[in-house]
C-alpha cells in the first residue's frame, strides 16, 4: 500500500517522480504528492486529491522542478483520501517533508506531546507527526550544533511504534534523501551519477536495472554521490546490490486494455519460465538449487505449514492437495493474519512455507518470524528477488512471473501453483513416494501444461459472451470439490473484488449444509467438474459433483459448468460450459482457474468498473 519514489540526479525531476508513481498507482490511488527542491525556489509541494491524473493536472496549472525530490500515492489508512491528508507533509518549519508507508501505531500520543509543545497540525494523518518528530531533533541544537538530516531521522524513527518505510528531504541540506525502512519494503536503485529510491521494483525499470532492498531496521542516505546505509544507531550496514533482468516493457500493457488481461495472456510463459531451468525431462528430476535445506531434513519432515494471505492463501490450499497426494506430508494451511494469534506448534521436524508475490506482505513475514522463533525452518514462494520474504528463509522457489500490476493477482497465482507443484514433485523425489517413471511422467504434463493454456485462450469470446448474460447478476456461487475448491474460492474472489457483485466460494459437498438456501432462478452456480478419466478417485469426485449440479438445476439454479473437452454427458445437464483441456487433477487446477479469471474480467468491463485498480484495495499490503 502506498506507493513512494524519490530521485537525485541531473534529470528534470518531476517527469522520473511522475513517471515512477504511475508504474506504483496500483499500491495506491486515494491521492498522490510530489516535493521537489534545488532549483533555487525553496521546497515545492503539489498534492491533489483522487488518481494520479489529477496531481498532474496540478503540476500542469503550477509547474515545478527542481535536482532532488520525493513523491507518493496514498492508500488511506489514517484520515480520508483528501487533498489535505494528501503526502507529502510538511514540519512545522516548512523545511522539512515526509513521505511514508505504513501506520504509526502510537500516533496519538506522540501527536498530544507535540501538541503540548506547541507543534499544530493540519491533517488527519499518523504521517503528519513524523515529520515534527524529525523538526524537533533537527532544529534543537542543545550543543550549538545543528545534527544532520539523517541523525534526526534516526532520532524520529526510535520514537515510533509500528510498521514504516519514510523517504525524507529538507531544504537546507541539498540533494540529500533520507529512506528509512522497518516493515514495508523501500527499494534502492544505482544509476550513473543518479540515485533512486521507491517503494517497489517498477518504478526503477525504466533508469537502472542495479539496486537492493533495505532490510527493517536500515536507513540510507541518498545523495549525488552515492548511498550509504546504517543502522537505526548509526552503524555502517552493507547491502549487495542485484540486477533485476525484467525487461521495463513487460511492465506496459503491450496492446492490451487493462494490465489484468494482460497479465492472464502471460500466464502459459509464467508456467514456462517458473518451470525453465528446474526439470528434467529425460529423468524426471526437479532441480530446486535456492534451498537451504538438506535432502535428510526433507525426508525426516513430519508436517509442512502454509501461511499465506488473499490469492495465495488460496495457492497454499491448493498446495496442500499437491504435496500431500504426490510427496505424503501432512500439510496444514493457515491465513497469515492469524497465525501468530494461535500460537501455533511447531518444531525442527515441521517447515513453514509462505507464499507471497510481493515477499513483502506484512501478515506474511511476521508468520515467518513466528516460525523461526518456534524453531521451525521456512521456505518462500516469491516473485520478487530479494525481498523479505526470501532474505529470511532457508530456500525459495522463485515464479518468474515478472512484474505484476493489477491489483487482482492473476500470473502470479498460476506462478505459485507450478511453484508448489515443483516443490511437491521434488519433495516426493527425496523422500521416495514416487517412482522414476511416475516422475518423469508428471514432469512431461508439467511441460504441456502452457501449451494447454494457450488452447483455452483462444476462447476467451465465450468468456465474454457469459458475461454478457451475467453482468447484472447480484451474487454467484462457486463449487468445487478437492483442489478444486480452492480453485472455486479463487474464482469468487476475482469477481467479487474487481466487478465488486457478491460471491462465494464452497467446497460442493457441502451444499445441503446453507448454500443450497441461496438457490434460485436467478442465481448462477459455477461448478468446478472437471475429470481425470486415468484416476479413480478423480471420477468418483467428478460423480459427486454430477449430482450436486442435478441439485442445483432441480433448484431452479443456473449452472455454468467447467469441464473437461470431451464430456459430452455434462453439456446435457449444464446452462453453460467452458472448456479446459483434460490434465491430472494437480495441474487441472492450473488451467480452471483461467476461465474464471476471464469471466470475471468481462463482467467487471461490462459493469464499467476500474478492473486494475479495484476500489479500497491495494496490490501489496504492507501493513496489518
Amino acid at each position: 500500500m502506498c506507493g513512494i519514489v524519490g530521485y537525485v540526479g541531473k534529470k528534470q525531476v518531476v517527469p522520473v517522480i511522475i513517471e515512477g508513481l504511475r508504474k506504483l498507482e496500483y499500491r495506491g490511488y486515494d491521492s498522490a504528492g510530489i516535493a521537489v527542491a534545488g532549483n533555487g525556489e525553496g521546497l515545492q509541494i503539489r498534492r491533489a486529491e483522487g488518481k494520479l491524473r489529477n496531481l498532474e493536472e496540478v503540476i500542469r496549472q503550477k509547474p515545478l522542478d527542481g535536482t532532488y525530490g520525493i513523491g507518493h500515492t496514498r492508500w488511506a489508512t489514517h484520515g480520508r483520501p483528501t487533498e489535505e491528508n494528501a503526502h507529502p507533509h510538511r514540519d512545522c518549519s516548512g523545511k522539512i517533508v515526509v513521505v511514508h508507508n505504513g501506520i504509526v501505531e502510537n500516533y496519538l500520543s506522540l501527536k498530544r506531546k507535540l501538541i503540548e509543545e506547541g507543534h499544530k497540525f493540519t491533517t488527519e494523518t499518523d504521517t503528519e507527526i513524523i515529520a515534527h518528530l524529525i523538526e524537533k531533533a533537527y532544529l534543537n541544537t542543545g550543543n550549538g550544533k545543528r545534527p544532520s538530516l539523517e541523525e534526526a531521522v534516526r532520532k524520529a524513527v526510535k520514537q515510533l511504534t509500528g510498521v514504516f518505510a519514510l523517504v525524507v528531504i529538507a531544504i537546507d541540506e541539498p540533494n540529500k534523501i533520507v529512506a528509512a525502512r522497518n516493515g514495508p519494503p523501500a527499494v534502492i536503485g544505482l544509476g550513473k551519477d543518479e540515485y533512486f529510491v521507491a517503494s517497489d521494483v517498477p518504478a526503477l525499470l525504466d533508469h537502472t536495472r542495479d539496486l537492493f532492498f533495505l532490510a527493517d531496521g536500515d536507513l540510507a542516505v541518498i545523495t549525488q554521490d552515492g548511498v550509504k546505509v546504517t543502522d537505526f544507531d548509526g552503524n555502517p550496514m552493507e547491502r549487495k546490490a542485484q540486477r533485476i533482468t525484467w525487461d521495463p516493457i513487460m511492465a506496459e500493457k503491450g496492446g492490451f486494455k487493462h494490465f489484468m488481461l494482460k497479465e492472464i495472456y502471460e500466464q502459459p510463459r509464467t508456467v514456462r519460465d517458473t518451470t525453465l531451468g528446474r526439470v528434467s525431462q529425460d529423468t524426471g528430476t526437479i532441480f530446486l538449487n535456492e534451498m537451504q535445506v538438506s535432502e535428510a531434513e526433507f525426508k525426516a519432515l513430519k508436517k509442512i505449514n502454509i501461511a499465506a494471505c488473499g490469492t495465495s492463501w488460496h495457492a497454499g490450499l491448493a498446495g496442500k492437495f499437491m504435496i500431500e497426494n504426490l510427496a505424503r506430508v501432512p500439510v496444514e494451511v493457515d491465513y497469515a493474519s492469524e497465525w501468530r494469534y494461535r500460537d501455533p506448534i511447531l518444531g525442527p521436524d515441521t517447515m513453514t512455507m509462505l507464499i507471497s508475490q510481493s515477499g513483502e506482505t506484512a501478515d506474511t513475514i511476521a508468520a515467518q518470524r513466528e516460525a523461526k522463533a518456534k524453531g521451525s525452518k521456512t521456505l518462500a514462494i516469491c516473485n520478487v528477488v530479494g525481498s523479505m520474504i526470501t532474505r529470511e528463509a532457508a530456500g525459495t522457489v522463485y515464479t518468474h512471473a515478472g512484474p505484476e500490476i493489477g491489483v487482482a493477482s492473476t500470473k502470479a497465482f498460476t506462478g505459485q501453483l507450478t511453484a508448489l507443484y515443483l516443490f511437491a514433485l521434488y519433495l516426493a523425489q527425496v523422500r521416495g513416494t514416487m517412482t522414476p517413471e511416475q516422475a518423469k511422467a508428471a514432469v512431461q504434463e508439467l511441460t504441456h501444461i502452457p501449451g494447454k493454456l494457450e488452447q483455452i485462450l483462444t476462447h476467451d469470446e465465450a468468456c465474454d459472451e457469459l458475461a454478457k448474460t451475467y453482468v447484472r447478476a447480484q451474487d454467484f456461487l462457486f463449487l468445487g470439490r478437492g483442489i478444486h475448491y480452492p480453485i472455486a474460492l479463487e474464482g469468487a474472489l476475482k469477481l467479487k473484488e474487481i466487478s465488486y457483485i457478491h460471491a462465494e466460494g464452497y467446497p460442493a459437498g457441502e451444499m445441503k449444509h446453507g448454500p443450497n438456501a441461496l438457490i434460485d432462478g436467478n442465481l448462477p452456480v459455477v461448478i468446478i467438474a472437471t475429470r481425470d478419466v486415468n484416476s479413480p478417485q478423480s471420477m468418483v469426485r467428478y460423480e459427486k459433483t454430477m449430482s450436486n449440479l442435478k441439485e442445483v438445476k432441480a433448484r431452479s439454479g443456473i449452472v455454468i459448468a467447467l469441464a473437461t473437452v470431451g464430456d459430452k454427458e455434462i453439456t446435457e445437464e449444464a446452462d453453460h460450459v467452458l472448456f479446459v483441456p483434460p490434465a491430472p487433477d494437480e495441474l487441472s487446477a492450473i488451467l480452471e482457474i483461467v476461465p474464471l479469471q476471464l469471466l470475471a474480467y468481462h463482467i467487471a468491463v461490462r459493469r464499467g468498473c476500474d478492473v486494475d485498480q479495484p476500489r479500497n484495495l491495494a496490490k501489496s499490503v504492507t501493513v496489518e
